[in-house]
């Protein structure tokens, strides 16, 4: 066709519409896979790229995905029928560090693992922690918003920007925000992209708010519970008492059933991690700052107070050690078979309630389901594990596995939460989308989309 021709001649190598990249973009981490297939794959490794790309697209009205390392677990970046799938994963230059101002320009495609390696030396951090940031991207972090482990304390991704170069839909690279910590001139679009899913315009380049390293003595807590609801009690006695802990994250009993059978398989992390199988939760704390040791102690009497057992690792590799614990989960959970990772968010003092529904969805419906938790900003985790006995094609989510997750949405919803705290809708929670806004801010929201985007070429079909 015409369009794949000037496509080709306008970026050359950077279009493949090989089978097999094709069929990279069809699916993500989610396990998902649509049945539809796009019409090409360019690897942007420019600026121009990007909007070269997207003026042609708009000329023909071609749909244009952008996608990042794939990782994403809500089919929010996946390929569709006549689509071009924009992979940014190439852009993946940090473009300056500032150390004065604290900041840092990068390009999307920097892996969160990378960043942080080339600010260690500096003295320098950003705070986004996702489970996945070895392999996610800053660009996937600012698309759904990230948060992970630190977030309780310092926040989400939108947090820790300040300012996104962005190409619209017809091409147009415009400069949102800033690079001075506060600013109020104008509408705040840099925090109404972080979130946005790719569906108002593509981030091409992010001014970071870095912090200083120095200042974060870290102190950790590893503490078990005879039942999940008594450790969900702790952390929202511990959050609701004032402390801001830097991590409070939770793990449900079949959680760390898993995570013992990884570690003695010789798959999971090393050192002299502790054994958490038996225990009916385990709740992980760390307390940073100059205060972090007064505050432990003020963690450890809740957690005395909700009837768990907590205790203060010796030093940095054994809290470091607890830290790899609860980051091994997920790898955890893949050797239970195969697993679709759910990510809702409740008010923190109604956690108890969440995991008590989320034990008894998965006994109605027949599901394993572990459940994880940021319990500090009251965002779980449960993963629905598929098993084997129930029929369903590769890549497809069964009946069974839909009905379990509209229950957990619709109880999130009903006790004041949302369907998803991190992970975006895309596709897989688009259905659910305006039980929780109303149609009226439905409504509200697609005008905002048609004025970044009036022709609907930038992910159709995502979110809205």
């Amino acid at each position: 066709m015409a369009f794949l021709e000037e496509l080709a001649a306008a970026l050359g190598p950077a279009v493949s519409t090989d089978r097999s990249e094709l069929d990279r973009v069809r699916t993500d981490r989610s396990g998902w896979t649509t049945p539809e297939v796009p019409l090409a794959v360019v690897r942007a490794r420019s600026t121009e790229d990007v909007q070269a790309l997207l003026r042609l697209a708009s000329a023909a009205g071609v749909p244009v995905v952008p996608r990042g390392a794939g990782t994403g677990l809500a089919g929010g970046a996946v390929g569709t029928t006549g689509s071009v799938v924009l992979d940014l994963a190439g852009m993946d230059r940090v473009l300056e560090v500032d150390e004065d101002d604290e900041t840092a320009r990068v390009q999307p495609g920097v892996v969160t693992d990378d960043l942080a390696a080339v600010l260690a030396p500096r003295g320098l951090w950003w705070p986004p922690d996702p489970a996945s940031r070895a392999i996610s991207t800053v660009g996937g972090n600012i698309a759904t918003n990230a948060g992970g482990l630190l977030c309780a304390k310092y926040g989400v991704t939108r947090e820790s920007v300040l300012g996104l170069q962005v190409v619209l839909a017809d091409g147009t690279l415009v400069r949102l925000g800033r690079g001075t910590v506060k600013g109020v001139t104008g509408f705040d679009l840099t925090a109404l992209l972080i979130g946005s899913e790719g569906t108002l315009g593509v981030v091409v380049e992010a001014t970071l708010k870095l912090r200083r390293t120095e200042s974060r003595p870290v102190v950790t807590i590893g503490a078990t519970f005879p039942d999940v609801r008594s450790a969900a009690a702790a952390a929202a006695a511990i959050t609701a008492s004032g402390l801001r802990c830097a991590a409070l994250e939770l793990m449900d009993a079949a959680s760390c059933a898993a995570v013992d059978a990884l570690v003695a398989a010789g798959e999971g992390p090393a050192g002299d991690v502790p054994a958490l199988g038996g225990h009916g939760a385990f709740l992980l704390v760390q307390t940073d700052g100059g205060a972090a040791p007064q505050e432990a102690e003020q963690a450890l009497a809740l957690i005395a107070a909700a009837g768990g057992e907590g205790r203060v690792a010796l030093d940095a590799a054994a809290g470091a050690d607890l830290v790899a614990l609860r980051r091994a989960a997920h790898p955890a959970f893949a050797r239970l078979g195969e697993v679709l990772i759910e990510d809702v968010c409740v008010p923190r003092s109604r956690l108890p309630e969440m995991f008590d529904a989320v034990e008894a969805i998965g006994r109605r419906h027949g599901l394993p389901i572990p459940t994880i938790a940021h319990a500090g900003d009251g965002n779980l985790h449960p993963n629905i594990v598929i098993p084997a006995s129930v029929p369903h094609a590769p890549g497809e989510i069964p009946d069974v596995v839909w009905a379990a997750g509209e229950e957990l949405f619709r109880t999130a919803i009903a006790l004041g939460g949302t369907l998803t705290g991190e992970h975006g809708v895309g596709v897989l929670k688009r259905r659910w989308i305006a039980d929780e806004l109303g149609e009226d801010v439905m409504a509200l929201s697609r005008r905002v989309k048609a004025a970044f985007d009036p022709l609907g070429i930038l992910n159709p079909g995502k979110v809205w």
